[in-house]
């Protein structure tokens, strides 16, 4: 897993690749990325598998500010991304959210 971030100069913008590595997505066929960005639908982001098993998309997001995220497998489990900059408490279940901060 890995979070990518390319700054725009012109913009007050970052393009955030998010990556799903093969082992963390475990024989997923599809998966989907949810966060604050989309309001965390389970369906408007989903991630491009690669012949390697991992996943991958790309965002461009606002600069300074931090957004929550998580991935969905399959349509049935959530799965943080491991090497999030930092982690906090999900409001509405008894786990944490990812954080990517830019």
């Amino acid at each position: 897993m890995a979070l990518y971030k390319n700054y725009l100069k012109t913009q007050k913008k970052c393009k955030v690749t998010f990556e799903l590595s093969a082992e963390a997505a475990n024989g997923a066929e599809k998966v989907w990325l949810a966060g604050d960005f989309n309001s965390w639908s389970s369906l408007d982001t989903p991630m491009k598998k690669n012949k390697d098993g991992s996943f991958t998309v790309t965002l461009t997001l606002e600069a300074g500010n931090e957004y929550q995220f998580r991935y969905l497998l399959d349509g049935k489990k959530w799965e943080n991304d491991w090497n999030a900059d930092k982690y906090i408490p999900a409001p509405f279940s008894n786990t944490d959210n990812s954080v990517v901060i830019v």
